[in-house]
């Protein structure tokens, strides 16, 4: 969506994101594709934080990452509240949740196919 202006565009991106929640000790790490379901990005990332502290440090290394690497800076929000930080990366949108949250809101559910849906039990 933004390749012009985005060098890490697209599965890139998405694979440079993935390695450092999981550097960064992120949990159930969820990534879904958006092709044909939004035009606001290519993929949505979903992943945990244990605490409130750990969610906004995961928020924020991986945001100094992604500007490192892709040379853009990305948008955060809600990591003065540390229950649920969202991450505008351009082709990818990332969600770091508290788990109490996550499951309270339940996003996986409203963006992946019930195929893909992890199997709970």
């Amino acid at each position: 969506m933004n390749n012009l202006s985005n060098p890490l565009s697209g599965k890139k991106l998405l694979g440079q994101i993935l390695a450092s929640l999981d550097e960064n000790k992120a949990e159930d790490v969820i990534s879904i594709s958006l092709a044909g379901k939004s035009e606001m990005a290519d993929f949505m990332v979903i992943c945990s934080g244990r605490s409130t502290r750990q969610v906004v440090s995961i928020a924020e290394k991986l945001a100094d990452s992604i500007k490192k690497s892709a040379g853009l800076p990305s948008k955060l929000e809600g990591k003065d509240q540390g229950d649920w930080v969202l991450i505008d990366a351009g082709d990818v949108i990332v969600h770091i949740f508290r788990p109490e949250v996550r499951e309270f809101y339940q996003l996986e559910k409203m963006w992946m196919d019930p195929a893909q849906a992890p199997a709970k039990g």
